[in-house]
């Protein structure tokens, strides 16, 4: 995100990242930069149909150069045509949704959006509001009524301090459950009791699966405590975490019923198939109990052979696994995807869990 708003090359490679394809792909547009954007194969199959409807609605040219509805895509100047509303559907990504609201105050006349259907990760939407306000522009979110308001206003400058992202700290939890030693502690900085990150759910997720959570003025002190033998979750407002829970389910032997989870099928990659295929590898399997609605985290059995688990270009899948490791040896492929939102994790986990991976 950051190396392309400072480029001024005409074509903006997002590599693997979503959320900066769909946030560029607004910015450029309304902001009326020639740009072509584009990223890896698996990035452009991922839809964007949605969102550049709705940013020709509001007067932006853009084109598809290959399939329809697909990056990559050129975005070709933008045409002031009055238009102040909008429906959306708020079922299939949160970010579409952020993204429109985050120019919005570079509209004549604001914007007001209509979400239609169900509205999924509600969180990420309420916290880009927050951001927003925080910046000088004040919105108003009926919720009752599916509507976002945002008036035409030009952004302040403001200090702000960012707050370390929950969805990393997931995996931490995930170790602390899977300790074997009954005294483990982890100090986790920069974590907010009252943060508006929507994975900061994981507090209370993994609480019944063996993880105790207390926050001091610093953070957060994760330490273990017996854990209960099920659980259900619905992740509609968490969907990144369902990688992590399951996989500690899996292993921990608990019953786990996953509801919230269809938005998984185009992330980086099908998370959904991914999980059915790797869990099989550590002896339990997920099962689809009401077709695209319910699913299962079943213990099936042992497995004494070293699982080597593939990765599909998603960070999330190799992160959600590694933890394995605190029971087992394993094998990760293409262990580097880490790279997309967190770097270091393999020397941390090496660090502060003791695990040492071998290249």
């Amino acid at each position: 995100m950051i190396r392309l708003l400072k480029s001024e090359d005409p074509i903006a490679d997002v590599l693997d990242a979503g959320t900066t394809m769909r946030f560029l792909t607004a910015y450029f547009a309304v902001t009326g930069q020639y740009k072509t954007l584009t990223g890896t194969p698996r990035m452009c199959e991922r839809p964007i149909g949605i969102l550049v409807d709705a940013l020709r609605a509001l007067g932006a040219d853009i084109e598809y150069l290959q399939n329809e509805g697909f990056p990559p895509i050129s975005t070709k100047g933008f045409f002031r045509n009055g238009t102040n509303r909008l429906a959306i559907r708020g079922d299939v990504s949160s970010q579409y949704i952020s993204a429109l609201l985050m120019v919005a105050p570079l509209l004549p006349d604001g914007l007001t959006l209509e979400l239609t259907g169900d509205v999924g990760s509600r969180p990420y939407i309420e916290m880009t509001l927050r951001q927003m306000e925080h910046f000088g522009v004040q919105t108003v979110a009926n919720w009752e009524n599916k509507t976002l308001t945002v008036p035409a206003t030009p952004y302040s400058p403001a200090d702000y301090a960012i707050e370390s992202d929950w969805s990393g700290a997931s995996y931490w939890f995930s170790m602390v459950a899977l300790a074997e030693d009954e005294s483990v502690e982890i100090d986790l900085l920069g974590l907010k009791d009252d943060s508006l990150q929507g994975d900061s759910a994981i507090v209370d997720i993994m609480r019944p699966l063996g993880v105790e959570s207390k926050f001091t003025d610093k953070g957060v002190i994760l330490t273990k405590k017996p854990a209960e033998s099920s659980l259900a979750w619905d992740f509609t407002n968490c969907p990144d975490l369902a990688q992590t829970v399951a996989v500690c389910c899996a292993l921990k032997g608990i019953l786990l019923t996953l509801t919230g989870i269809e938005s998984l099928k185009i992330k980086e990659t099908d998370r959904v198939f991914a999980l059915q295929t790797e869990l099989q590898k550590i002896g339990a399997e997920l099962v689809e109990v009401e077709k695209n609605t319910r699913y299962e985290v079943r213990k099936t059995g042992v497995s004494d052979s070293v699982p080597t688990f593939e990765t599909y270009d998603d960070h999330r899948m190799a992160m959600a696994f590694a933890p394995v490791a605190m029971r087992r040896e394993v094998v990760i492929e293409e262990p580097g995807v880490v790279a997309k939102s967190y770097p270091s994790f393999w020397d941390d986990m090496a660090r502060v869990a003791g695990v040492h991976f071998i290249d």
